[in-house]
C-alpha cells in the first residue's frame, strides 16, 4: 500500500493520480427496502404525514420520502436491516404484539383510500 500523509491514511490513488478513499475489509452488509406507494393525486403529502407519524417509535424506518422528480404522486418508506432474516423476524416481532399492531392499525387508518398501488424493492448494501 501507498504511504500518505496522516489526512490521506484511509485512501489509495488509481492509475490516474486520483485519490480514493478505501474500503474497509470487514464491511458490514445490509439491506435497505423501499415501500413504494403512488398516492391518489393530492393525497401523497398526507399519506407520508401518516406515515411519519405511524413508523415515529420503529428504529428500522429511517425515512419517508416523496418524488421531486421521476413517476408523480410517490411516498416511499425506507427501512434499514441487517440482512434479510432480520427483515422477516421484523415481521414476526410485529404480529406477535397484538397491542403494536393495533397501535399501528389506528395510525394508519384509512391508508388504502390515499393511495393507488404499491410495490416493494429490496437492495443489498455493498
Amino acid at each position: 500500500m501507498n504511504s500518505f500523509p496522516k489526512p490521506f491514511k484511509n485512501y489509495t490513488r488509481d492509475h490516474t493520480g486520483i485519490f480514493f478513499k478505501l474500503q474497509e475489509q470487514n464491511r458490514h452488509f445490509m439491506i435497505i427496502v423501499h415501500d413504494i406507494f403512488v398516492a391518489k393525486p393530492g393525497n401523497a403529502s398526507k399519506l407520508a404525514k401518516m406515515f411519519k407519524e405511524a413508523t415515529k417509535e420503529s428504529p428500522d424506518v429511517k425515512n419517508i420520502l416523496t418524488d421531486m422528480t421521476g413517476a408523480y404522486n410517490r411516498v416511499i418508506m425506507v427501512t434499514e436491516y441487517d440482512n434479510l432474516g432480520a427483515y422477516e423476524k421484523n415481521w414476526d416481532k410485529m404480529k406477535e404484539n397484538p397491542e403494536a399492531m393495533k397501535k399501528m392499525e389506528e395510525a394508519m387508518k384509512g391508508y388504502q383510500d390515499m393511495y393507488l398501488t404499491g410495490s416493494r424493492e429490496i437492495f443489498q448494501v455493498w
